[in-house]
């Protein structure tokens, strides 16, 4: 990926990847409320793939980062296959660690670009997962995690 409407079209192309995974998923969950989240985390990746849509190389070079806090709650667990019999658990942690893996992947990319321009965009791609993550982490928090 040497431009930005490769990377561009790669992460709308991850994008996409995700929207039909979780609709695939929406398809054999068998409970009202795995079945919602599904569709919310569909409805993410939409936006999400909309918002790079849209993106153009000014509207990266205006960007400023902001930094988005990592609770890191899913850098401890275990990820799960998903399937029919998943509970609320497992969707969060499988769509958590996606996230993570998201992170990971543009971080690497930013790091090994050479073009300012180009690692300017990666940075911008690694806040969008973090922030995606951290909505997810804070779900786990909310409804998993039980403090006394």
């Amino acid at each position: 990926m040497n431009t930005f409407d490769e990377v561009i079209f790669f992460a709308i192309k991850r994008e996409e990847d995700a929207i039909q995974g979780y609709g695939s998923m929406i398809e054999v969950a068998k409970t009202p409320g795995i079945n919602k989240l599904l569709q919310e985390l569909q409805e993410e990746e939409r936006k999400h793939k909309k918002l790079l849509q849209e993106l153009t190389e000014g509207k990266v070079e205006s960007y400023l980062p902001t930094k988005v806090i990592d609770l890191k709650i899913s850098d401890y667990l275990e990820e799960d296959t998903l399937d029919a019999e998943m509970d609320f658990q497992q969707l969060l942690i499988f769509a958590a660690k996606k996230e993570q893996n998201a992170v990971k992947l543009y971080s690497k990319l930013a790091e090994e670009s050479e073009s300012e321009e180009l690692k300017k965009l990666f940075e911008f791609l690694v806040e969008q997962e973090k922030s995606h993550k951290l909505k997810l982490e804070t779900e786990y928090e909310k409804h998993v995690l039980e403090w006394d």
